[in-house]
């Protein structure tokens, strides 16, 4: 079973592969785009418990593909990658999103979780460079599982900012702020826990590229020092943009 299972998942290499706007990139790019419409369109006119339900419906989806990966990942990658645990903004959104709408005590937050969550995971699936590196054909369960997670967090995250009943705020985007520097302070836990060289166990990783730009273009003796407060600042300011572009379109909805 394990050898069909692992035939059936492993990377295949040679002949096509994905790349970075290609057509098969391309193609989950609009893919993610149409379910967006698609479900506006059916929403827009349903009463808010409707809209509440198929939103929720999004992250439950997202949250069991994505704990599915780790059962998956031994027969796809003979072991279980570490690289994934819930420290990358991606999947600690996936994570934070899916008990907002469960554990009464971070409903105040779940807005704020799911721009965060929709921001990053579209700025995934726009540039996903951790599955191009890998140079594998676009129908490897990598590449589709990849891109359809953070293809479905992306349509969560739009949709909750579009039928949340309060929506995102100025008057309340230190919660949006909070949420920022918490992810860099949880990631940073996140590296200085499981970097290690002891044995088998030779890892130093960068998760939500505390330690390092993704780029490469801070040196690497201040990197470490500059990252974290780079992170906060671009994240929190595209937040703001967002955060504008919604009250602008509320109140133009409202105008008389």
């Amino acid at each position: 079973m394990y050898a069909y299972l692992h035939g059936l998942l492993s990377d295949r290499k040679g002949g096509e592969i994905f790349t970075v706007f290609g057509l098969w990139h391309l193609g989950y790019i609009f893919l993610t785009i149409a379910v967006i419409a698609v479900m506006i369109l059916l929403l827009r006119k349903k009463d808010q418990a409707a809209k509440d339900k198929v939103v929720r419906g999004f992250i439950d989806a997202a949250f069991g593909l994505y704990v599915a990966d780790f059962f998956l990942m031994p027969f796809a990658y003979e072991e279980i990658d570490i690289e994934k645990l819930p420290f990358h903004i991606c999947t600690a959104m996936c994570v934070m999103c899916f008990l907002s709408t469960r554990v009464r005590r971070l409903e105040p937050f779940r807005i704020h979780f799911a721009l965060l969550g929709f921001l990053s995971n579209l700025v995934y699936l726009i540039y996903p460079a951790g599955v191009m590196w890998h140079a594998v054909h676009p129908l490897t369960y990598r590449v589709v599982q990849t891109l359809t997670f953070h293809g479905i967090m992306t349509v969560y995250g739009c949709l909750a900012l579009v039928f949340d009943e309060e929506g995102v705020t100025f008057r309340r985007c230190r919660r949006d702020l909070a949420v920022i520097a918490a992810m860099t302070l949880w990631a940073l836990l996140g590296n200085t826990l499981y970097r290690g060289a002891a044995g088998k166990y030779d890892n130093d990783f960068n998760w939500f590229f505390v330690e390092a730009d993704p780029f490469g273009l801070l040196d690497k003796s201040i990197a470490p020092f500059v990252s974290p407060f780079l992170n906060i600042a671009i994240f929190f300011a595209v937040e703001l943009a967002i955060i504008g572009i919604s009250e602008l379109l509320r109140r133009r909805k409202t105008a008389p």
